[in-house]
């Protein structure tokens, strides 16, 4: 008797979806646990701090989204155009989740590259994410009305973008420019961010064509913007202040004697020399630029006439006089701050002010009455958000911008004294970070030379030519952490028994019907 075996049926239904989501999250069960408490930990905030935080700088981006036909003469327009297009919200607390999710996507782009592009286990590419997830500075960050959380989500995507694919087409080549061209807008240290990606692709022998269209994709948008804020300003630029904020960081130092200033031939240069020595200045050039005081000069004309082209080019040209005439004075100031960012502690710097401005604080925030392009901070804030309270404070109606709820907000209080990564830490995930470069010299660093010199560069950019801050630090944890995480896996000098840890294996079938194990390679 002879049995016919049945026909396989090749219409068998696949797996229903939900199934299929089983599965993947199984597979990535740790970082989906930990997404999931990141997701939680920001709920929490949304909740006890509603609509959203604020900080000195938040007022001037509302105003570019409520007047958007004038760019800010302080800086690009990139956060105000992301404000504009959640403006018919009307909703701050809309902004304030949006940006949450932007910083849930940063540790979804550092777990996926690291999990698929260099193999590293579930658990090793979680902890590189973990960070984002749940440093309580990073969630108060997302939860501001400000542009860092956007620009850390574009620089990361471009990084990722950048490495997980072995050749870069020209089509690639022009996404990752237009990516680019919207973090410079963001922030202007986005365009030196476009020259260490070229850098590395020309390391990486990438043709013309992928390196032309990226610079042509980012050249555009940029350009356009210049026209534009020449058309309201007047001069063919970005902004009118990076000459000003460059005359903040040498206002510390700045001797006008060594600097061989004659007043009666450089009038304009000598009104910006200050007239107190050095050594008697104040420990942040913060009060030179901002603080109308004595002793400071750059509001010496008034303040109608700061951030023009004018003044900023004075301005820029007595920073740069000061910076060669004593130029160990500058790499002195630029060091201290520098390492400034890899303490143990937090120390109040620049002022308690700005301090008490990266805390989940116990008390509403009641938004100033600065004026503004067309109005005033508080105004402007309200006209994009109907929805803000109104207050009698000190017998004058004042609108709150942030409300505090209880006992979410005591909890984010207490979370954020316990939960942070320490600067000595992000100091030695750089150190793993370079000795991952070194071990890879004969390949110029590989895959870990752009995260580790973005992470450097976003450190070292603020201290040269501006001043420490707090937020400068936050964006360059991730690429920190995934130079690191690459360096580990891939092997240092001596691999020991962390890099085998992060050496995770496949089994493949060998063409006898064997099973041969093999070590998943990303270079």
């Amino acid at each position: 008797m002879v049995t016919v075996a049945e026909r396989p049926r090749l219409d068998a239904p696949t797996a229903d979806w939900a199934s299929r989501l089983r599965a993947f999250l199984h597979r990535h069960r740790l970082f989906a646990a930990a997404l999931a408490l990141g997701f939680l930990l920001r709920v929490i905030t949304m909740l006890g701090y509603g609509p959203a935080l604020w900080f000195n700088d938040s007022y001037e981006y509302v105003s570019g989204a409520v007047n958007p036909e004038r760019p800010s003469a302080l800086r690009p327009n990139g956060y105000s155009f992301l404000l504009l297009l959640l403006r018919p919200l009307h909703s701050f607390a809309a902004v304030t989740f949006v940006q949450h999710l932007m910083g849930l996507g940063i540790a979804v782009l550092v777990y996926a590259l690291l999990r698929r592009r260099f193999g590293l286990p579930g658990w090793g590419a979680t902890l590189a994410a973990a960070p984002v997830l749940f440093d309580a500075y990073q969630i108060q960050l997302e939860h501001l009305i400000m542009s860092d959380t956007m620009f850390i989500l574009l620089v990361v995507g471009v990084v990722t973008l950048v490495l997980w694919h072995r050749r870069v087409s020209w089509r690639l080549g022009a996404v990752i420019g237009l990516l680019l061209a919207l973090t410079a807008l963001t922030r202007s240290i986005g365009l030196p961010i476009l020259a260490l990606v070229v850098v590395y692709l020309l390391v990486k022998r990438t043709g013309w064509k992928p390196i032309t269209a990226m610079v042509t994709a980012c050249a555009v948008p940029v350009v356009g913007y210049m026209a534009w804020f020449s058309s309201a300003h007047g001069n063919f630029a970005m902004t009118n202040s990076d000459g000003a904020i460059l005359y903040m960081r040498t206002s510390l130092f700045a001797d006008c004697k060594k600097m061989g200033i004659d007043p009666r031939k450089e009038l304009e240069l000598a009104l910006l020399c200050i007239s107190a020595p050095p050594s008697e200045r104040h420990f942040s050039g913060q009060k030179y630029l901002w603080w109308a005081q004595n002793g400071q000069r750059f509001h010496a004309f008034g303040v109608g006439s700061t951030f023009t082209p004018a003044m900023n080019k004075t301005a820029g040209q007595f920073a740069q006089r000061a910076i060669v005439s004593q130029p160990l004075d500058y790499l002195a100031i630029v060091a201290g701050d520098f390492f400034r960012a890899f303490h143990w502690g937090r120390p109040r710097f620049p002022d308690a002010n700005t301090y008490r401005q990266y805390e989940f604080l116990p008390e509403d925030k009641i938004l100033p009455g600065w004026a503004s392009y067309r109005g005033n901070a508080d105004t402007d804030a309200q006209k994009y958000d109907p929805g803000l309270r109104t207050a009698q404070i000190r017998g004058k109606l004042s609108v709150v911008g942030t409300e505090v709820h209880d006992p979410w907000a005591g909890f984010m209080q207490g979370y954020q004294r316990v939960v942070r990564l320490p600067g000595i830490v992000l100091g030695v995930l750089l150190l793993v970070g370079l000795a991952g470069v070194v071990a890879r010299w004969r390949l110029l660093g590989g895959p870990v030379l752009l995260p580790w010199l973005a992470a450097f560069g976003l450190i070292l950019a603020p201290a040269a030519t501006a001043e420490f801050d707090y937020r400068y630090l936050l964006p360059a944890v991730p690429l920190a952490c995934m130079a690191a995480a690459i360096s580990l896996r891939r092997g240092l000098p001596g691999r020991g028994v962390v890099t085998r840890l992060f050496s995770r294996r496949a089994v493949r079938p060998s063409s006898a019907g064997a099973s041969a194990p093999t070590t998943a390679r990303a270079e």
